[in-house]
């Protein structure tokens, strides 16, 4: 009975240890908000917009520790629009990676975002939203310039390495993916940054081969200072195929307001090097103001609301939804309100 016993604790004892070993995670975001936009002579319309304070998602994460201080890992993640209850075209299209992380940092593979988008993340209002600088402009209906790359945001059959993280504040990836016969695929960029105390400063470069002899190219920095009362959050992001550029130049503050954080956001985003009436020559820019406030009512759920207005010059025609009306024309204003709630899990 005793042998019993301890062939049954050390059993336990085993799967235990086992089970602590790796580990499986369910997470994702639900994201709703009511919203009106105005776009010129396009005129108005009233949404239920899915994914406006964060985009909403599902997915699955997990990791197992193979000893040695190895681990493997890998991330599966999908979009999906509850006001429709539909996903993404591409299911796990915001994310399928499998790594291996040690001592050495990470080496990941699979879709995933690149290195010069992960500093476009320094806005205020995320790329999701009308007060989006990322959804108007940054990952807007032009931000490829017409080159075909197909890598502004993520990068698919990519390889990708990340420094460890005890570095002093040190951190950076650097990133290749095969074109695998598909012009505007093939991609190789990197990253480098410093985070310590209030200060948090990095630079990107990332360069794509087109179907052209052209290359499209992106380099950007971005800044954030948090003294406390405030955080202020810098980005300037730059864009090139071949005559044709896109600067854009942000400036945001987020100042935490009892429970929740009232967000502002101003961006300027100018185009040039194309011929009049493209949309892309020296008059056709664009700017954008934005204030919001979310409000956590715990952990995990939040309600919040945003105001955004987008003024274009010459044959512009950015939107706060993102990709701009067929009616829209060049030159008109774009404007946006919108209330939601997001929920965690």
């Amino acid at each position: 009975m005793k042998k019993t016993l301890f062939v049954l604790s050390v059993a336990t004892l085993a799967a235990g240890t086992a089970a602590a070993q790796s580990s499986v995670t369910l997470f994702g975001i639900v994201d709703t908000a009511a919203r009106y936009v105005k776009n010129g002579s396009a005129g108005s319309q009233k949404q239920l917009a899915s994914g406006a304070l964060n985009t909403s998602r599902f997915g699955f994460r997990g990791t197992e520790d193979l000893g040695s201080g190895l681990r493997a890992a890998f991330h599966l993640e999908a979009g999906i629009s509850p006001d429709t209850g539909t996903t993404d075209a591409k299911f796990f299209g915001r994310r399928a990676t499998v790594s291996l992380l040690g001592n050495f940092g990470e080496i990941r593979l699979g879709r995933d975002y690149n290195p010069t988008a992960l500093n476009t993340f320094n806005e205020p209002f995320g790329l999701v939203g009308v007060g989006s600088v990322g959804g108007a402009f940054t990952y807007g209906p032009t931000s490829a310039l017409g080159s075909g790359a197909t890598t502004t945001l993520r990068n698919d059959n990519s390889i990708g390495y990340f420094l460890p993280g005890n570095l002093g504040g040190l951190y950076g990836s650097v990133m290749v993916a095969a074109g695998e016969g598909t012009p505007g695929n093939k991609y190789v960029g990197g990253r480098a940054g410093f985070a310590a105390g209030p200060i948090d400063v990095a630079v990107g470069y990332g360069k794509t081969e087109t179907a052209t002899s052209t290359d499209y190219d992106q380099y950007n920095a971005k800044a954030i200072y948090n003294f406390g009362p405030a955080k202020l959050n810098g980005l300037y992001d730059v864009k090139k195929f071949g005559s044709l550029s896109q600067k854009l130049a942000l400036v945001g503050v987020t100042v935490p307001l009892g429970s929740g954080e009232l967000r502002a956001a101003y961006a300027i985003n100018n185009r040039s090097g194309g011929v009049a009436g493209s949309g892309f020559s020296n008059a056709d820019d664009s700017k954008l103001m934005a204030i919001g406030y979310y409000y956590n009512l715990s952990k995990r759920t939040a309600l919040y609301s945003t105001l955004a207005r987008i003024t274009n010059e010459g044959a512009a025609r950015g939107s706060v939804s993102g990709a701009p009306p067929a009616g829209m024309l060049g030159g008109q204003t774009s404007s946006g309100v919108e209330a939601g709630i997001s929920h965690k899990f």
